[in-house]
Parts: structure tokens; sequence; C-alpha cells
């Protein structure tokens, strides 16, 4: 029993760590895409999500499973004393990085042109979209020593290193896309045009997640080299005589990556997918000129925002797969289900307030990060921050999957998903002309999906059903009550002192106290279940002196 609390804890708190990076990361990225927003403006923010899909998705494709499958397999070696057989993984799954990073990066560089013309229908797209080529060989590295220090069990030099990357991209992106959207504001002057600008001030962003990827990069194998005595010592002490050749190393890497690359690509081409066709359909529909506009409000503000929160799902799927690998090969099926019930519960806590507090603040939040014109944006975030509840929710339970070596249901799942998504989004655009709200409501749907297929296959292969009141239900009656309170606070007091900031910023700061305290008068957790979380204390002795536990 002791030791399940321990691994209990143990991976919320890991899981912790990474989320608190995480927003930590998603907060300096608003800072830094605000005003990059505003110097590029929607148009100039559209190319660059463009290019940043394109990337994103050969990313997916070449290096981003990579931190999966080797905290995966680390951790299963390690979990039964294999030191040197999990050393072996590392660096045979650096060696594989270092061929596919070349591979892709190569790809991304030559082909640029025809990803930006042919599948973006955004020509301006073709200088940022090089710029990012660089970044893909860096991350696949990079992803092996991600993977391998949690599959050791700790998650800080990955938080640490995404932190730093994420500063070194704030400052680069930001002050490049100014001089080199100036420069090319002066070469469409010359020339008479209106597309270097956009062109160049999108290389300047990308700039920065290029330089980004490499601080992280060196922070990472600096951190190696510190920890090279720990793995020494733990190599001398490995008594096992059966060692893993490097072309079964190979297979079990192949095995692992293949379907999860197979399921995030597939999870996450749904943008790309929304990209291309709602490009073609303003085409058909005569509106072409507005279009990177309207794509740069739904992806630079409404997805920026959304993303935020999902961060935190993202970071405890990531701390959950080595801990389930573990249980999973000590056959310690109670501490797997325990940790599952968990995991989902605790992204539930957070995701579901957070949707709530995006939707009654849509419009507050907007007007205070972004300059210009936010209606669409506030009223995309309105009708599509349920899309927090669903992608948090699918991110984990892909990431329960995963971790208990069932590989391909995230990837029957995510196809499901899929193709009742396009089917969905081509109803609403050209069936409904509903514009770029199909596109929010398609995205929605693609969640939804997603929860209920992982939920289904996660119930079939462990015999589980999930707890349905706290987990959803008394959060969901709180998130209301919440929300109701933050929407009446925050028009109070933005009548009394004019303010949308201080307005905003005490309708937060109240609404996060009432939804603790609507969490204790439900019985929605107890003093033991807030001990088992992450600054579990903290909250149980603020809740005692409320005399509310």
């Amino acid at each position: 029993m002791r030791i399940k609390k321990k691994g209990r804890s143990s991976f919320l708190v890991q899981g912790s760590i990474l989320a608190v990076a995480g927003i930590i990361v998603r907060l300096i990225g608003l800072v830094y895409r605000v005003p990059m927003t505003n110097i590029l403006g929607e148009e100039g923010i559209g190319v660059y999500s463009a290019a940043y899909q394109i990337y994103n998705i050969i990313l997916l494709l070449s290096s981003y499973s990579l931190p999966l499958a080797v905290s995966k397999l680390v951790a299963a070696k390690l979990a039964v004393r294999e030191y040197r057989n999990s050393y072996r993984v590392f660096t045979g799954a650096l060696i594989f990085a270092l061929i596919v990073g070349a591979v892709a990066g190569t790809i991304t560089y030559v082909g640029a042109g025809f990803f930006a013309q042919t599948v973006l229908n955004m020509p301006e797209a073709a200088t940022a979209i090089r710029v990012l080529a660089p970044a893909i060989f860096f991350m696949a590295i990079l992803g092996v020593l991600r993977g391998y220090f949690q599959g050791q069990g700790t998650m800080i030099p990955t938080a640490l290193s995404q932190i730093f990357e994420q500063i070194v991209n704030a400052i680069v992106s930001v002050l490049a896309a100014y001089y080199l959207f100036n420069y090319g504001l002066d070469a469409d002057r010359i020339h008479g045009t209106s597309i270097y600008a956009n062109a160049y001030g999108a290389a300047g962003g990308t700039l920065g997640t290029l330089l980004g990827a490499l601080t992280a990069l060196i922070f990472c194998i600096a951190v190696y080299f510190m920890y090279s005595k720990v793995i020494k010592r733990r190599l001398r002490r490995d008594k096992n005589p059966a060692l893993d050749t490097y072309a079964d190393i190979g297979r079990m890497l192949i095995i692992t990556i293949v379907p999860v690359v197979i399921s995030s690509a597939v999870y996450n081409i749904s943008s790309l997918v929304d990209n291309s066709v709602f490009g073609y359909y303003m085409e058909s529909a005569g509106q072409l000129d507005s279009y990177t506009g309207i794509w740069g409000a739904f992806s630079g503000k409404y997805l920026l925002m959304v993303h935020v929160p999902v961060a935190i799902a993202t970071s405890l799927a990531s701390s959950v797969i080595p801990a389930l690998s573990q249980a999973m090969a000590r056959h310690e099926k109670a501490h797997v289900m325990d940790s599952i019930s968990q995991i989902i519960r605790f992204a539930m806590l957070i995701a579901i307030p957070a949707a709530v507090g995006l939707a009654v603040l849509s419009s507050p939040i907007m007007n205070l990060l972004f300059s210009g014109d936010n209606t669409e944006a506030s009223a995309m975030m309105l009708w599509g921050s349920s899309a927090v509840v669903f992608f948090s929710l699918s991110t984990v339970t892909n990431g329960v999957l995963q971790g208990i070596n069932h590989l391909r249901a995230p990837i029957i799942n995510a196809l499901i998903s899929l193709v009742i998504h396009v089917i969905v989004l081509a109803m609403l655009l050209w069936g409904l002309d509903a514009g770029i709200y199909g596109v929010v409501a398609a995205n929605i749907v693609f969640g939804a999906c997603m929860c209920v297929l992982n939920a289904l296959s996660i119930r079939r292969i462990m015999n589980y059903q999930q707890e349905i009141r706290k987990t959803f239900l008394l959060p969901i009656l709180s998130s209301a009550v919440m929300g109701a309170v933050v929407w009446g606070i925050y028009q109070l007091v933005y009548m009394a002192v004019g303010s949308n900031i201080l307005a905003l910023l005490l309708s937060i700061l109240i609404g996060v106290i009432i939804y603790f305290v609507m969490l204790l008068l439900s019985k929605c957790l107890d003093e033991e279940e807030l001990y088992s979380m992450p600054f579990g204390r903290t909250l149980a002795s603020f809740g005692k002196r409320l005399h509310l536990l």
C-alpha cells in the first residue's frame, strides 16, 4: 500500500512539475505572441501559424514520439533493474534520431515551396518553413534526451529545458519579426507588392523556434554529462548477463514509435486539414482575400488560448506513461487502475473550470492580450471553449492507452474521429456556410469523439470504469457557480472603475477561491484526496482555515 501511494504521488508530482513548466511556457508564449501578433497583424500571424503547422506535422512524423517511446522503454527496463539495457535503448534511440532528424529536416527545407503553395495555398509561408527545417533535426536529438530523463523518473530537465527554450524563442521571435517585417515592408514599397512583409515577418517569428530548440538541446546535453557519473555507477551494478542487441532495440523502438507517430499524426493533422479545407472553402466563396486574417484570428488567438490549459493535460500524460509502463512491467494492476483514475480526475479538475473561465471572460481576455478588433476571436472562444475539456481528456486517455502497451487503440480512435471531423467540417462549411465557426465546431466534434472512443478502449482493455460524480459532475457544478460569480464580479468592477485588467484580475482571483470552496462544499474533494495531490497540504490547510475540512 505504501508503494502504491508513493508511486501515485510520484507521477502526480512529476506531472505537476512538467505542468507548471508547461503553464510557464504557455504564458511566455502568450507574452511574446501578443506583441508578435500586433507586429505582424492577423495576415502575418496567419502565415506564421500556417508554416508552424507544417513544422508540427513533420515533427510528428519524424521525432515527436521519441520522448514518449524512449521514456516508456527506459522505464520498463529500469523497473526490472536492467540498467545496461536501458542505456542501450538510449544510445540506439540517439542513432535513430540523428538519421531521422537529418532526413526530415532536409525534406522540409527542399520541399518548403511545395508545402506552402500546394498544401497550404499560401506561398508566403515558404521562407518561414525553410527557417524551421534545422529545428526538426535539433528536436529529434532533444527528444531522445528528454525521454531518457523522463524514463528515469524525473521531469525536471525536460521542464527546465522547455522554459529556457521558450525564453529564447520569445526574445528572438519578437525582435526578428519586428526587424524582418519592416524589412519586408520596404521591399514591398520598392517592388509595389504586398507579400514580402508577411513572408519575412513570419520567418522572423520562426527563427525564435529554431534558436530556442538549439538552446534546449545544449542545456540537456550539459545535464546528461553532469548525470553521467550516476549512469556509470548503475551500469557497473547491473549483473544481468542478457544484453539486448541494437537490432532488438531498433525493433522495440520501431514497434513503439510507429503506432505513436501514426496516432499523434492523425490526432494532430486535423489542424492541417482545417487550414487546407478552410482555404479552399474561402476560395470557392470568393473570399480568399480575407482568408489569412480570419485564420490568424482562429490559430493565433483562439487556439493559442485553448492550448494554455491543454498543456497541463499534455504534461500529465507525459508523466503517467513511464509510471504505467513500470507498473505494467511489475504486473501491478491495482496500481495501474488507481493511476488511471487519479490522472483523469486531476486533469478534469483543471480543464473544466478553465473552459468555463475562458467562455465567460472571452472578450475581456482577448481585448487585454491582443490589439485591434477581437470580436470574432472572442466569439470563437465563447462558443468553442469546451474544446479545452475534450482535448485535455483525449490527450490524457491517449497517454493512458500508450502507457498500458495498447498503442494501436489511439490510432484507430484517431482515424475514426478524423473521418467524422472531415465530414462534419465539410457539412458545416459548404452545407451551412458556417465559416470559421464551422472549423471551431468540427474541432470540438473531433475531441469529443476521441474522448468517447478512448474511454471505450480503456474499459474494454482494463475492465475499467471511470468514476463519474467526482470526476465530471461536481467539477461542472462547481465551475458553473464559479463562472456566474466571475461574470458578475467582472461586470461590477468594470462598471465601477472602468479598468479591464483590474476587473479581469480580481474576477479570476475570486473565481479560483470560489471554485475551490465549491469543490469542498460539494464533497468533491476530501482531506485525504488533497494530500495525494500536488500542493495538497497547502490546499488542505487553506480549507481548514475556511472551516470547510
